[in-house]
């Protein structure tokens, strides 16, 4: 319970939340679990919830006609999330959500939730400043998917997997596949570029991990700068 407990005091949205309003919040949830490769709910369904994550990674997935899959983003512990129809709704699921991970959520319907938000004019500005920043992070991930050529996308990955981790080989814990549908593009390009950057020295490769060599030159093919 102490875990739950700063789990909220650390989201932005809950954190904002009157002590008795967070009790009911917690009374309110139906706590469940999932594990990975599951899926939540699918892009077109009528998805009138709103989850939190207690633990684990949830995906959220974009599929095209030819079968390829991007991930848009990804939910981690302490992250919220919600379908369109939580707020309106008629209005359908614009990705998939697929567990990345053994996940535990709290999940609330619209009518357990929105009625503590609309008495929380402190929770209701925070969760409007999500919707804002979800919104701003949904325009650049479209921008950088139009005009960021693929080399710049992976090497931005690259950088974001070995961030906060210690000096040294980072193990491959992407495969080729999941690489690809992290930034929209095939596994044969990622492959290619991967093996590119490993003869131009900016990293070094194996079958099981990989070192940055040159954080520079890294840094500028992410953005998508030359020489």
């Amino acid at each position: 319970m102490k875990e739950l407990a700063l789990l909220f005091d650390q989201n932005p949205v809950f954190s904002a939340l009157s002590d008795d309003k967070k009790d009911l919040v917690i009374k309110e949830a139906i706590s469940k679990r999932f594990s990975k490769g599951e899926l939540i709910t699918m892009d077109g369904d009528i998805w009138p919830y709103m989850f939190f994550i207690t633990k684990g990674r949830i995906n959220a997935l974009k599929s095209s006609s030819e079968g390829r899959s991007l991930v848009v983003t990804t939910f981690n512990q302490g992250d919220i999330f919600w379908g369109l129809a939580f707020f309106y709704e008629t209005m359908p699921m614009p990705v998939s959500l697929e567990v990345a991970e053994n996940t535990s959520i709290m999940i609330w319907s619209t009518g357990s939730l929105i009625p503590i938000f609309k008495s929380e004019g402190a929770a209701a500005w925070e969760l409007s400043r999500l919707m804002v920043y979800k919104m701003m992070r949904a325009s650049e991930i479209l921008e950088e998917m139009t005009f960021q050529p693929v080399a710049g996308r992976l090497a931005k990955l690259l950088i974001e997997t070995v961030r906060n981790q210690d000096q040294g080989p980072i193990t491959r814990s992407l495969t080729l596949d999941e690489m690809a549908a992290r930034i929209g593009s095939t596994r044969e390009m990622v492959c290619r570029f991967l093996h590119r950057f490993a003869d131009d020295g900016i990293i070094d490769i194996t079958r099981t991990e990989f070192r940055v060599m040159d954080s520079g030159r890294l840094a500028k093919v992410a953005n998508n700068s030359k020489g």
